[in-house]
């Protein structure tokens, strides 16, 4: 068995289905109100609670796709990521030209760190729905922080971006990916522009104090920094930057460089 890799980043891209889409028939009030209070549990990230509800729900409804899926997702954020898979590869089978299971089967596929089956799933996605920014961005994060292709992750992110603009992780990453291909000026531009609008964005302030060491600007680096790590203090551990947030290795490089004090 491969080692688990959880990455609790990934949870957030997760895709709720807020109907059911077979079970429930018209009249049959006691299971919509119990698919509906599972979906809120959830939703809110109440997920013991949530499984719990799941489970009943498909005792009399086993063959929703909806409810497998969900029941999927919360088995992924309660760290069971081998029953995730089998929950949306079995909403897969009930539906499958449905784009969702096969998203959220590739983020739990990334947990294991089953990289080539989560590409496929994201390719799967990409094919039927191109600008699915959540696919973009996952599959970026893939060639890039595994594969090592940058050049294909910048392209992903830029797509992912321009689907959601008001993603702004997805910029983050483009910024990333633009400062490990050496485009310097073009990572600082993107991050001062997205600290501009989400000054309390952590990631984008902790990228731009790198990239001010590694350019010689310490003053600014030190008050990107004060206040990044005001906001989030796991940007200080690297292992947390490469197997979680999986930045490229210039911009750790630098940032470990950085609080080390020593030059770039």
């Amino acid at each position: 068995m491969r080692q688990k890799i959880f990455l609790p980043l990934l949870i957030s891209c997760l895709v709720w289905v807020g109907f059911p889409l077979f079970a429930v028939e018209a009249g049959n009030e006691a299971n919509a109100s119990l698919f509906a209070k599972a979906l809120y549990e959830s939703k809110e990230g109440n997920f013991v609670d949530a499984l719990e509800s799941w489970d009943r729900f498909l005792v009399s409804a086993p063959t929703d796709a909806a409810a497998l899926s969900n029941r999927g997702n919360v088995r992924l954020a309660l760290g069971d990521s081998e029953g995730a898979i089998l929950d949306q590869t079995s909403a897969i089978k009930i539906l499958p030209s449905e784009t969702d299971p096969h998203l959220n089967r590739g983020i739990a596929e990334e947990t294991l760190g089953q990289w080539d089956e989560a590409i496929i799933d994201y390719q799967w996605v990409l094919t039927r729905e191109p600008e699915n920014a959540s696919a973009l961005y996952n599959l970026g994060n893939v060639v890039g922080s595994i594969r090592g292709d940058w050049l294909q992750a910048k392209e992903l992110f830029n797509k992912a971006s321009i689907a959601n603009p008001g993603d702004v992780m997805a910029r983050s990453s483009n910024a990333l990916a633009s400062y490990q291909l050496n485009d310097f000026a073009q990572a600082e531009k993107e991050l001062r522009t997205l600290i501009r609008k989400y000054p309390m964005f952590a990631d984008a302030r902790a990228a731009l104090t790198a990239l001010l060491w590694r350019e010689g600007s310490l003053g600014e680096a030190e008050s990107h920094w004060t206040a990044a790590i005001g906001l989030d203090s796991r940007y200080r551990e690297e292992k947390w930057l490469v197997n979680v947030r999986r930045w490229p290795s210039d911009p750790i490089h630098d940032l470990m460089a950085f609080l080390d004090l020593e030059p770039v």
